[in-house]
């Protein structure tokens, strides 16, 4: 069995998404977690948590949401929170990719959501694109909130810094991108701390790149750290699967 942590499933990217459902199992994924990052998609997720039994849900407010999150929002948030099939907050985080003009509204942002994950106690989902120093420095003030850097992608020595806070990092489709170099991070931090997730339906790994990811591919991902650790593709499965159960608490 495989999991995949970390997907978005609409109707605006799939046509059916019954069909999705079935090709996952199909694979062997047979549980995925949405990750709801804006009001209308944690709306659709949790919708679609409902109607099935393999789906969970993260919920929170992407930094590129910024502009148009509301106090009413966070509050939508914690009115969800107990809802069965959350497992998490997120995506969250900070992006400056596109410019900082918004930078402490993202940082307010972002901090907002980290306490409402340590008053619930639940793992964070964590985004951050080009803004690692700052990401690092908040993540440092709720030393009691845990969770996964999701598409991680960066240096060795940031991976580092993040295990070091108790994160664990999810690796993706960009694993298998013959341009990576995060198989020299994966050679050093081993599978103890890694999750896999697509980010479907965005990074697409080999030999399916130029087509629209899914979940379904999850273990291509899982056949590909196998290779850069020269292990057993089943005990990374394996490994990779206790991890999932214990950041996610799932069921």
């Amino acid at each position: 069995m495989y999991i995949d942590t970390h997907c978005h499933l609409s109707i605006e990217d799939y046509d059916d998404i019954d069909l999705v459902i079935k090709e996952n199992l199909a694979a062997g994924v047979e549980k995925i977690i949405i990750s709801g990052c804006t009001k209308y998609s944690i709306i659709e997720s949790l919708d679609l948590a409902t109607k099935y039994d393999c789906v969970y849900v993260t919920i929170g407010f992407h930094p590129s949401e910024v502009n148009i999150t509301s106090e009413s929002d966070l509050i939508f948030l914690k009115d969800h929170i107990n809802d069965t099939k959350v497992v998490g907050i997120g995506e969250i985080g900070l992006d400056y990719h596109y410019g900082k003009d918004d930078i402490d509204k993202q940082k307010e942002l972002f901090r907002k959501q980290m306490l409402i994950a340590d008053e619930y106690n639940l793992p964070v989902v964590i985004h951050s694109r080009d803004a690692v120093n700052d990401t690092v420095s908040i993540l440092k003030e709720f030393p009691n909130v845990h969770g996964d850097i999701h598409c991680f992608s960066g240096s060795l020595e940031t991976a580092k810094e993040y295990l070091k806070m108790n994160y664990m990092l999810g690796i993706g489709g960009v694993v298998t991108f013959k341009n990576s170099n995060l198989y020299k991070v994966i050679e050093q931090i081993g599978v103890d701390n890694i999750i896999f997730e697509t980010d479907s339906p965005y990074l697409t790994p080999e030999p399916f790149r130029g087509k629209k990811n899914s979940s379904k591919y999850i273990p291509y991902i899982s056949k590909k750290v196998a290779e850069i650790l020269q292990k057993d593709e089943e005990e990374i499965r394996k490994i990779v699967l206790e991890n999932t159960y214990r950041l996610f608490d799932l069921n």
